[in-house]
């Protein structure tokens, strides 16, 4: 997992030197024909980071993005209506029966589908119109590090690529050097204030909400953590019960608009008597969890999970788990 996740720059350094034609044709064609409509579909990390790519596209273009529940597609048999769709799959291993009907009936339906794959020659890459390579190369570990990182990169390209936007589109090559960085940051806190959590909170808010949602699953399935992702606007509607004096919780705070009111957020726990573990930008009072500075400040969740990955698998072994071999768990799951 820590060899894994310290080759995500890279990783997205390859990633970024490849397919620029194939992300300018798709950035070309949706606006040429912009959707009536987009779904995500994906699970586990990779619907973490299809969290960060809908709420991309949200916020900068203004469309709507639903996540699909495959379950509506393989359990259900739905017609979903499929006119003006734009259906945008993530995974690393192409693999999933549940992943690839729905991608498969969209396409068959008249939808435009685009596929983001580890291997470009699997099920899903196949069923898609368009199947983009993450480069992530083979990732032996059950957690997913590098293809994660891959996955929210490829996500603000197509972004970049959609709005035809220079700015982002610089930002993006200059992101492996600030990933470089990010993964020397000195998290030993976070190892020492959860050697023995059981349970925690862990929150974020616009683009870092996916980037808390993945933290929570990486301190489940590496710690044995019940490690539970919030918004930061939704802890006073009942999460906010659970605080007592000790209570753990890590909130993610990076720079843009929800930054004030996660800060803000976080004084008031600590008030409370939790044990705030506050990731924010170096200088930011009440931090002990520098964030690494993005090139722009959409990506700079990109850069706090490169920051956090190597802390939690540092915590993984320091409550003598092994974090390669999670009790339960296969790297492909195969569900319907």
């Amino acid at each position: 997992m820590l060899e894994e996740a310290l080759e995500a720059p890279a990783v997205v350094e390859r990633q970024l030197a490849a397919d620029a034609d194939a992300y300018r044709a798709i950035g070309a064609d949706l606006r040429a024909q912009p959707p009536q409509s987009m779904l995500t579909v994906a699970r586990g990390s990779s619907d973490h980071a299809a969290h960060f790519l809908a709420y991309l596209v949200m916020a900068r273009l203004g469309r709507l993005v639903t996540s699909l529940p495959m379950s509506l597609v393989t359990l259900y048999a739905t017609r979903l209506q499929c006119e003006g769709l734009v259906a945008m799959a993530l995974s690393q291993s192409g693999r999933s029966p549940d992943l690839i009907a729905p991608i498969e009936f969209a396409a068959t339906h008249g939808a435009r589908t685009i596929a983001w794959v580890n291997e470009i020659d699997s099920p899903l890459g196949r069923a898609a119109q368009w199947a983009l390579d993450l480069r992530a190369g083979q990732e032996r570990s059950v957690a997913a590090t590098k293809s994660y990182i891959a996955q929210l990169t490829a996500g603000a390209r197509l972004v970049a690529a959609w709005q035809d936007d220079p700015t982002l589109g610089a930002a993006l090559m200059r992101l492996p050097q600030a990933l470089s960085l990010a993964a020397r940051a000195d998290w030993s806190a976070l190892v020492e204030t959860l050697q023995g959590a059981q349970r925690m909170l862990v929150i974020g808010r616009g683009l870092g909400l996916a980037i808390a949602m993945e933290a929570a699953l990486k301190l489940k399935e590496t710690c044995g953590i019940h490690a539970e992702a919030f918004s930061g606007a939704e802890v006073r509607h009942g999460p906010m019960a659970l605080i007592e004096p000790g209570y753990p919780v890590l909130i993610f705070a990076p720079r843009g608009p929800a930054q004030a009111g996660l800060l803000a957020l976080a004084q008031d726990l600590r008030d409370r008597g939790a044990q705030v573990l506050l990731a924010a930008p170096p200088g930011t009072p009440g931090s002990p969890l520098a964030l690494q500075p993005a090139p722009d400040e959409d990506l700079e969740p990109i850069t706090a999970i490169q920051s956090f990955y190597p802390a939690v698998e540092a915590l993984a072994w320091a409550r003598g788990a092994d974090p390669d071999r999670p009790p339960h768990l296969a790297k492909v799951t195969s569900t319907r």
